[in-house]
Order: structure tokens, then sequence, then C-alpha cells
């Protein structure tokens, strides 16, 4: 695992494990959404994200987490491993709107571009709750002739576990 690339619906976790995973592997991590929200919510023109997608999936070892699925068989070409988070919607509209919540009016981090504060953003959740019924079937299809490693997993309690034995792999190296 040297370049990883981690999917799904939005509030599915993947920053998060993104995190977990560069601390027990030492990879550097890859936010999309710090690359792609410029301040002030901007979005970048559709040339100037393909080339930093490029650049992006170029390096040597990357966790590179997000969606943005215009770009997925770009990076999906560049990663050996592919972790995709196929949680409900359910799931996911509960952590988006948690985190919206518990966030509202701050910066998140590492994971966005100074100046976008977390907002209520209702064509967001939106699209976080027509994912599966929108999205889904089309990733999918674009995940389907990855040649790498795959794990798909449905549940945070399968994840939990494949976590868990990544941390205990790192530890023994």
């Amino acid at each position: 695992m040297k370049r990883v690339l981690i999917v799904g619906c939005p509030g599915a976790g993947k920053s998060t494990l993104a995190k977990e995973l560069a601390e027990a592997t030492r990879l550097p991590v890859v936010h999309l959404d710090r690359h792609y929200w410029q301040p002030g919510w901007q979005r970048p023109d559709s040339a100037s994200w393909q080339k930093t997608v490029e650049k992006l999936a170029a390096q040597s070892e990357w966790i590179m987490d997000g969606n943005y699925s215009g770009t997925l068989e770009q990076r999906l070409a560049s990663a050996d491993t592919l972790i995709h988070l196929d949680y409900t919607t359910s799931l996911c509209l509960w952590r988006v709107i948690r985190r919206t919540v518990s966030g509202l009016g701050r910066n998140r981090g590492d994971q966005l571009a100074p100046g976008c504060p977390e907002r209520f953003d209702w064509a967001f959740f939106r699209f976080v709750i027509n994912y599966r019924k929108e999205q889904r079937q089309r990733d999918l299809a674009r995940m389907e002739g990855f040649a790498g490693r795959v794990f798909r997993f449905t549940s945070p309690a399968e994840l939990l576990g494949f976590v868990a034995a990544i941390k205990k792999a790192a530890q023994k190296a």
C-alpha cells in the first residue's frame, strides 16, 4: 500500500480514515477538499483542477481521500489500493449534520482550505441524500476495472477490524 484511494459518500468518514491510516503507515495524506476549495468556497476551473489532481496523483506515496467523481478514473489509474466506504444514506447524512453543527463557522483543520468555514449548505445535504440513487452506480462502474486491491466496507464495524489489522501490522514492521 503506497497509493491508497479512499472514496465514498460525504460523511462516510474518508478523512478520518485517511488520518488513521497515515498514522499507522506513515504515508502522507492528501485531502482533496483542501486542494479543491478556494477561500470563500470558490471552485477552481475544470482545467486547473485536472492539473492539480494529476500532480497530486503523480506523487510516489499517498493516502488520498475524496470523491470528485470527475477525476476518479484519473486517480484510480495511479492508486494501488482502493478503499470504498459504502455506507447507508442515513449514517452519512447523520455524520454530515453532526459535523456541520459541531463545527459551524469554523474551518475543518487541515481538511479544507482556509476561508472555508463549516456552514449549512442545503445543496450539499441534498447531494448526500441522493448520493446512493444518483452517484453510487456511476462511481461503482468507474471502480469496476480497478486492477489493485479493493476493500469495500458497508459498516463502520467492518472498517474497525481492518484498521486494527493495519495498525497491528505496522507495529510489527
